[in-house]
């Protein structure tokens, strides 16, 4: 299928897009060097030759210089639930995330980058607290949108308990999987076998809800 003219995004919205990406780039580089207490944001726009202002238009926190790609998650689940058929919501992110894993995608990627990165993370407490907060954050936004397929409102409990579940089993999936790694075991297994135990729970819990 064709994309249309007005759905390509124009030339300035991709050289901001370049501009968000490659000042995050830096960022993440300069505090997996050197720690993210260590690196002032004066010292992030020097090395992006961007004003310090135009780092806080992209993000508004320092922190968010790290934790950039959770819109990107949104913006799949979304798609996902949208185009899911008639699969059920639970069923969607569930395939989502087996396809994720399949294809390589670098949320899932296991190198020795995400083991750099999630060791600077847990080296600093401002960095650990808002991984926690964005893990909260993510939860919430999950449940929201799984109500929203299922047709039911948004203080539904059984959604929260879903989101939470599916989330959780995917934090503890991915930690599982960097310490295959570390180990030199194999990490996408490690992955794959926590994730599906995590999911055959879910799908247990869920029996006779709308959202399996």
């Amino acid at each position: 299928m064709s994309i249309s003219m007005s759905n390509r995004p124009g030339h300035r919205d991709r050289k901001k897009a370049e501009t968000r990406q490659a000042i995050s780039n830096i960022a993440t580089r300069l505090f997996v060097e050197r720690g993210f207490e260590n690196v002032s944001v004066d010292e992030i726009a020097r090395e992006a030759d961007v004003a310090r202002k135009t780092v806080f238009n992209y993000f508004p926190r320092k922190e968010d210089l790290v934790f950039d790609r959770e819109e990107e998650v949104r913006a799949l689940v979304r798609e996902a639930l949208a185009d899911r058929g008639k699969q059920s919501p639970v069923d969607a992110f569930q395939m989502l995330m087996r396809t994720l894993v399949k294809k390589r995608h670098p949320l899932f990627r296991m190198t020795a980058r995400p083991v750099r990165f999630w060791r600077t993370v847990a080296e600093s407490p401002a960095l650990t607290t808002r991984a926690r907060e964005l893990q909260v954050t993510l939860s919430d936004d999950l449940a929201e949108m799984l109500s929203d397929a299922a047709g039911r409102s948004h203080a539904d409990p059984v959604a929260r308990l879903a989101a939470t579940m599916l989330m959780g089993t995917l934090v503890v999936a991915y930690g599982e999987a960097l310490r295959a790694f570390r180990e030199k075991r194999k990490s996408e297994a490690a992955f794959v076998r926590v994730m599906e135990r995590g999911f055959a729970g879910v799908n247990t819990a869920l029996a006779g809800t709308p959202y399996v």
